[in-house]
C-alpha cells in the first residue's frame, strides 16, 4: 500500500532555498506571514556554491533593513568604482564621485549563510533534501505543493500562493502552461573559465579587462581569497587548463608594466556559459516566479543576484498586501514591476558583455568598434555616469518593519 501522506497548510510555499527564496521567506516572517522552503539539494551544497559576489548599493540596504547585516557589514568589501582595461592601459571610473553610490563586493554563499542562519534561527519550516516536488492547482486560491522530506515522508501543503525560486532547472517555471509564457534568450559564442584562488587580491577594486585573446576579470572575495575569470569558448573542458596554463594566461591578459599578478593555489576551477533568458509573466494564477526561475543575465554586469533579491522584495510587499489586507493590486502588477527592471539590467548586462568580450571571428571593424565603444566610456562623463548608475543599481523597495 502507498505510504500515508502527511498534508498541512500554509500561507505561501517557497520552491528553491537560494537567496531569493530564502530572504522571502524572512521577508514575509516580519509581516507575520508563514512559509514552508523546500530546497532540492543539502543545506551544505547550498552553502558552497560558488556564485555572484558584488551587491549593489540597494541590495546591501535591503539586507540591512532586513535585520541581515552583521557579517555583511564585517567582512564586505565597499567598493567605490571599478577599472576598465583595453590597449595596454587601466582606467578607473569612480562611481561614487559619478553617482554617489556604491557596491559591496560579499559572495552570494555568505548571504545564503547569513539567510539559512536566521531562518533557522527563528524556527523556520526550511526542507532540505526533498524528492518529487510538484506544484499544483496553480489557477485556484489554494495551489497545492507537494514534496517527499529527506526522512521518506510525502507531504502535500495547501497554500495562499506558490513562490517559485528554485532557479533555471526547476519544476516552477515549466508548470506555467507554454501557451501563456513568452521567452526571450540568447547564447553568447564564449563563456569564462573561473577559478577561485588562495591568495590575496592584486588588486582593490574590480579589473574588467578586453584583451585580444579574451577577456579577464580580476574580482575579489576577502582580503585572502581572489576570484579571476578567462573567456573562453563553449564547452571547455576544465582538464585543458592546468593550473600553470591559466596563470599564464591571466598574466597575458591582465598585466600591465610595473603590476603584479600575485599567484596561488587555486581552489576551485569551473566553466561557466554565458546567455540572457527572460520568461514573461513572471506569473500565472497564484504562481509567482522570482530570480533565476524567471531570468538569466550574463554575470559580466553582476546583476544576476541583484535582480533576485529586488523581486523578492517586491514580491513579498505585494503578498503582504494580498494576504494580510485583501488588496491584490500590487500582486497583479508584481511581473510588470519586476520585469521594468529585468530588461533594464538584462540590456545592461548584454553591453558589457559584447563591449568587453571579442567575439571569435569578428573581423577588424567589429574590434574597432569595441575599442571605440571602451573609449567613450572611459573618456566621456555622461557615458561613465550611465554605466556607473546601472553597474550600482537602482534600490528595490526595503523590507516593512517586524510584526511584533
Amino acid at each position: 500500500m502507498p505510504a500515508a501522506v502527511r498534508r498541512a497548510r500554509t500561507q505561501v510555499g517557497i520552491v528553491g532555498a537560494g537567496p531569493a527564496g530564502l530572504l522571502l521567506s524572512h521577508l514575509l516572517a516580519r509581516r507575520g506571514i508563514e512559509s514552508v522552503v523546500v530546497e532540492l539539494h543539502s543545506r551544505e551544497y547550498c552553502e558552497a556554491r560558488q556564485r555572484a559576489g558584488v551587491l549593489e548599493q540597494g541590495s546591501a540596504d535591503l539586507l540591512r533593513a532586513a535585520g541581515l547585516g552583521g557579517r555583511l557589514d564585517a567582512e564586505g568589501l565597499e567598493h567605490g568604482g571599478i577599472y576598465l582595461q583595453f590597449g595596454g592601459e587601466r582606467h578607473h571610473l569612480d562611481f561614487r564621485e559619478l553617482t554617489g553610490r556604491s557596491v559591496t563586493v560579499y559572495a552570494q554563499t555568505e548571504v545564503v549563510k547569513d539567510l539559512i542562519a536566521a531562518r533557522q534561527a527563528a524556527g523556520a519550516a526550511l526542507e532540505f533534501e526533498v524528492t518529487g516536488t510538484e506544484v499544483a492547482d496553480l489557477e485556484t486560491d489554494h495551489p497545492v505543493l507537494r514534496y517527499t522530506a529527506a526522512d521518506g515522508v510525502r507531504h502535500e501543503v495547501t497554500c495562499d500562493v506558490i513562490a517559485g525560486c528554485d532557479g533555471f532547472h526547476g519544476i516552477c517555471r515549466a508548470a506555467i502552461p507554454a501557451p501563456r509564457a513568452a521567452v526571450s534568450e540568447r547564447d553568447y559564442p564564449y563563456a569564462w573559465l573561473g577559478i577561485l584562488a588562495g591568495v590575496p587580491p592584486s588588486t582593490d577594486e574590480l579589473i574588467y579587462a578586453h584583451h585580444r585573446h579574451g577577456f579577464a576579470l580580476h574580482s575579489l572575495r576577502s582580503p585572502a581569497v581572489s576570484r579571476l575569470y578567462l573567456q573562453v569558448p563553449p564547452g571547455t573542458d576544465v582538464a585543458q587548463w592546468p593550473d600553470d596554463r591559466v596563470w599564464a594566461e591571466l598574466q597575458t591578459r591582465l598585466g600591465l608594466p610595473g603590476w603584479d599578478l600575485i599567484q596561488g593555489p587555486v581552489l576551485e576551477k569551473s566553466v561557466t556559459p554565458m546567455r540572457s533568458y527572460v520568461s514573461e509573466p513572471m506569473r500565472h494564477g497564484r504562481l509567482f516566479l522570482a530570480g533565476d526561475a524567471a531570468h538569466i543575465v550574463p554575470p559580466t554586469g553582476a546583476k544576476g543576484l541583484n535582480l533576485a533579491l529586488a523581486d523578492v522584495a517586491v514580491l513579498a510587499e505585494a503578498l503582504g498586501a494580498l494576504l494580510l489586507e485583501g488588496r491584490p493590486g500590487l500582486a497583479d502588477a508584481y511581473s510588470d514591476a519586476c520585469l521594468a527592471r529585468v530588461w533594464r539590467s538584462t540590456h545592461f548586462s548584454w553591453w558589457m558583455t559584447t563591449m568587453l568580450h571579442p567575439t571569435p571571428g569578428a573581423d577588424a571593424m567589429e574590434a574597432r568598434l569595441q575599442l571605440a565603444q571602451l573609449r567613450y566610456v572611459t573618456t566621456s562623463r555622461a557615458a561613465a555616469t550611465s554605466l556607473a548608475e546601472n553597474y550600482t543599481g537602482y534600490p528595490p523597495l526595503l523590507p516593512g518593519p517586524p510584526v511584533g
